[in-house]
């Protein structure tokens, strides 16, 4: 769940909605300035399917203390063990239908407890250091995976990379419309966004052009303007007894589908 403090009530987001989100932002990449991903079916199924194991997680979401103050647990906040439990079962399901797509979000998988290798420093779980020897463990064991996955496919270091850090910037977009203000047209820098396969990477600027509108620079998909949907809910402030009563409240809420529109 990512989850937004937007005055009165939560903002959340379920990981497997900001995913379709982000699958929607790979499926539109590309245009004469950005090479489009290949193969394109493979990095849009990595977007799309990059937290599937979070429905495990968000059939039963928790609620957890933060300064003194109760609030829906959001993603950062994760039980290590159980985020390595369903990250290991997720990168499974995925590797049966497209082995390469599989690696790619086992190298995300790896990336969220080492900075996404260290392209986005404020990427951080908040109890990942308690867990530290089982997040050793994950982490080398998906590396062990993905050098097999990438000798058996003899896949270059630089296809790899681009694709991983394209999934990254589909990831990071994604989220920047989950958890900005985007009504009061919060505006946004993405660094490391990669142009061309073998090309530099580059900063992209994005900036509020009212309220679910926004301005990316430069702009990377077809055309002059593309919409997405995202969808949300909004839950009232209060606080519940327990986890069962959030989960309650929580699921009664009828989510959102909220339009947005990025253009050049």
């Amino acid at each position: 769940m990512i989850v937004r403090d937007n005055g009165d009530t939560w903002q959340v987001v379920l990981q497997t909605d900001h995913a379709i989100l982000s699958g929607d932002f790979a499926r539109a990449w590309g245009n004469a300035v950005f090479e489009t991903a290949r193969p394109h079916g493979t990095v849009t199924t990595a977007a799309m399917r990059h937290d599937d194991g979070w429905a495990i997680w968000e059939r039963y979401p928790s609620v957890l203390v933060v300064n003194g103050t109760q609030k829906p647990r959001n993603f950062l906040d994760v039980q290590i063990r159980s985020h390595l439990a369903f990250y290991r079962a997720q990168i499974a399901a995925v590797l049966d239908e497209d082995v390469y797509a599989g690696m790619l979000i086992s190298m995300h998988g790896c990336g969220i407890y080492n900075a996404r290798y260290g392209t986005d420093p404020t990427l951080k779980l908040t109890f990942a250091a308690a867990d530290q020897r089982a997040v050793d463990e994950f982490a080398a064991e998906q590396e062990l995976l993905q050098t097999g996955v990438r000798a058996d496919l003899e896949l270059s270091d630089d296809e790899v990379w681009t694709n991983y850090k394209l999934l990254q910037i589909f990831d990071r977009l994604s989220l920047y419309f989950c958890m900005k203000d985007l009504e009061a047209g919060e505006a946004a820098t993405i660094t490391s966004v990669p142009v061309h396969y073998g090309g530099e990477d580059i900063t992209m600027n994005i900036q509020a052009d009212g309220p679910w509108r926004v301005r990316m620079d430069p702009f990377p998909f077809s055309g002059t303007e593309h919409s997405f949907s995202l969808l949300r809910r909004e839950i009232p402030k209060r606080v519940w007894a327990d986890h069962d009563e959030f989960r309650r409240d929580f699921f009664a809420i009828t989510p959102e589908a909220t339009q947005i529109v990025v253009s050049a």
